[in-house]
């Protein structure tokens, strides 16, 4: 069986992720399924949904791992996946990397200017103020991108258009392989 593509988009809060996840579903024509790190931490009952709390970080940390093993499964079963997640620690690159390395993985770096990133923070309202900071300073730094967009000067439809014409060359998924023969 063919393994399912994989779109990685990996950028902080308020970065634009989730509007452009829904953006390539609309515009792809075969299905792709989204796929969302804060969607496993949301199944969580609510004492170990926040990292705060005391006992939740190892609850939340398996909840981490099942998404990267579910990411795995749907491509191993030929679904196509889009993937919004932000690699706040290397541990959990080098855990996708190891389980995915074998999969079509278009690994995508959302950015956006922190100026942004704070008035979007404010306009949604829903989001702690200083997140999308506290994750740019925080989260482990990544040098490997098979694309990087900017949602700050394009349009979300502009940069689901760069991923969909990326996605159509297989040869262009090789961040993945690239970052596994450095592990190995």
């Amino acid at each position: 069986m063919e393994k399912g593509k994989i779109i990685f988009l990996n950028g902080v809060s308020s970065s634009g992720k989730t509007s452009l996840a829904k953006s390539l579903q609309e515009k792809l024509t075969e299905p792709f399924f989204l796929l969302a790190a804060d969607a496993f931490i949301d199944m969580l009952p609510e004492k170990y949904n926040n990292p705060n709390k005391s006992g939740a970080m190892p609850v939340i940390l398996k909840a981490i791992t099942m998404t990267h093993h579910t990411i795995k499964l749907f491509s191993d079963m030929g679904i196509n996946v889009v993937v919004e997640h932000i690699f706040h620690y290397k541990d959990w690159l080098d855990e996708c990397v190891e389980l995915l390395h074998e999969c079509p993985v278009l690994l995508v770096h959302v950015t956006c200017p922190l100026d942004e990133l704070r008035r979007r923070e404010k306009e949604r309202g829903d989001r702690d103020i200083g997140r999308a900071e506290i994750q740019l300073q925080r989260s482990y730094s990544l040098n490997n991108y098979d694309l990087t967009i900017d949602t700050f000067s394009n349009t979300i439809e502009e940069c689901a258009d760069k991923i969909i014409e990326f996605l159509g060359c297989t040869e262009n998924y090789i961040a993945f392989k690239t970052l596994w023969s450095h592990i190995h």
